[in-house]
């Protein structure tokens, strides 16, 4: 049984707090994802042990909660080399289809909030240092040597 058929039963709401997109946006990610396999992608070797869908979930996981991929394996029962592989696989896909991609930098660099520094300047502050007393210095010890 794969994890994402589990998360049948969570609500809509619940399931974007899980993944950090809507169903309709994941179902979008599975079509686009598939499509690419079938045209890129030989099948060699031994079929994989998760799902396509398992494997977007593992992407969004990964990228959502920042966990390290010997946790992920854990969970989904991998390797943490496979893990890597899979999720690099996955975000180039999905990035090379163009229909999925982060905010440009330039974007996120333009903002509405304007900020206010306010600089304080602490250099002149006196410094309380302890004062020299007779009491406080240690006399040298006179010893005549004969």
């Amino acid at each position: 049984m794969d994890k994402y058929s589990t998360l049948a039963n969570l609500s809509d709401s619940s399931f974007r707090r899980l993944t950090g997109v809507t169903r309709t946006v994941f179902e979008k990610m599975l079509s686009v994802y598939t499509e690419a396999l079938q045209k890129s992608y030989k099948r060699q070797g031994r079929p994989s042990k998760l799902s396509n869908a398992d494997k977007i979930l593992m992407m969004l996981e990964y990228n959502r909660e920042y966990r390290t991929y010997f946790h992920i394996g854990q969970s989904y029962g991998l390797a943490e080399g496979n893990v890597c592989k899979s999720i690099k696989q996955v975000e180039n896909l999905l990035i090379k289809s163009g229909q999925f991609s982060l905010p440009k930098r330039s974007s996120l660099l333009k903002d509405s909030i304007e900020y206010e520094v306010v600089i304080i300047d602490v250099t002149e502050t006196k410094i309380e240092r302890p004062k020299k007393n007779k009491k406080n210095i240690i006399a040298k010890r006179n010893t005549i040597i004969i």
